[in-house]
């Protein structure tokens, strides 16, 4: 495993982690503690050290999973990022949160659910630049951050160009991280997210960087997703088409020959100097030591600013 660090966070990361929204439920199957653990406790294994959840994936489920296996396991191994601003309610669906009051409700749930006094990383989530510009929010956080209940603020953005704003005033509000929507088939934040993070020093963990499986080369084509509980069940379907024709187009003229898509995916993604860290989600233990190869593939680059050894 390679690590580097967290932009103005200092926090020492692996480049590969587990994003944990498939524990809430909404990726075609539920998880019990034991597959949780299972899977949690091979990326340990491997050398991950960060784990990405959120209140609102399942009504703080993910989250008391997580906890599940924290209880269980070295809490100073982890690095804990989490986020705040919705509820979970059913059927993909949140109901926005972001008063003051409201998120040092979810904080402390947060904290219940995962079994920590302390959360690394406390993500503002995909929220409107309205609710971000609000000092008695950030005062709020300052103050638990103050009390030790947060150790960094970050910020997760829901778009590109048009949440700008909020990575160019994230050090004003004390965040020191951003995360993106960044993969293969969306490059959207390369012309202004991702420069600004650099200018900024922000680091930069990227979500969905298998483009919700369909990077991992298991999709031809053709396929659907009629799985009801399943969020790609949601998706255009013209546009879902087009992305899978583009993937067959990858693996014939950029992954190369005998490595496995899922990995080099993830290894394109790290190669831009500004992302830190992938989080893809995995079902399995197998899903994770997929992942987890990624980070030895000689594509991923060395003079990332922030990289360590």
């Amino acid at each position: 495993m390679k690590y580097r660090i967290l932009g103005q966070t200092g926090l020492r990361v692996s480049v590969i982690g587990v994003g944990a929204w498939q524990f809430g439920g909404e990726w075609g199957r539920t998880y019990s503690p034991a597959d949780a653990r299972a899977i949690l406790q091979r990326a340990g294994e491997l050398g991950i050290n960060l784990i990405d959840t959120a209140e609102c994936y399942g009504d703080h489920t993910s989250e008391a999973l997580i906890g599940d296996f924290l209880a269980g396991d070295r809490r100073e191994n982890w690095v804990i990022a989490t986020k705040f601003g919705h509820r979970f309610t059913a059927n993909f669906t949140r109901e926005e949160r972001w008063t003051p009051d409201d998120v040092r409700g979810q904080l402390e749930a947060s904290l219940r659910a995962l079994r920590v006094e302390t959360i690394d990383l406390y993500q503002f989530h995909s929220g409107p630049d309205e609710a971000f510009d609000n000092d008695a929010l950030w005062t709020m956080l300052a103050d638990q951050v103050q009390a030790g209940k947060i150790r960094h603020l970050g910020i997760s953005i829901s778009s590109y160009a048009e949440r700008l704003h909020q990575v160019e005033q994230a050090v004003a509000v004390g965040a020191g991280a951003i995360q993106v929507h960044y993969n293969r088939l969306e490059r959207e934040p390369e012309e202004h997210i991702l420069p600004a993070c650099q200018r900024h020093n922000l680091g930069v963990l990227a979500r969905v960087p298998l483009a919700s499986g369909l990077l991992s080369g298991k999709y031809a084509p053709g396929t659907t997703f009629t799985n009801e509980s399943d969020v790609r069940s949601q998706r255009d379907r013209a546009r879902l088409e087009a992305h899978l024709r583009e993937v067959e187009a990858i693996r014939a003229t950029e992954a190369p020959p005998g490595v496995d898509l899922a990995a080099w995916a993830l290894a394109w993604c790290l190669q831009h100097p500004a992302v830190t860290c992938v989080i893809p989600g995995c079902k399995s233990p197998e899903q994770v030591e997929a992942n987890a190869a990624a980070a030895a593939l000689d594509m991923v680059r060395a003079d990332h600013p922030g990289a360590a050894a």
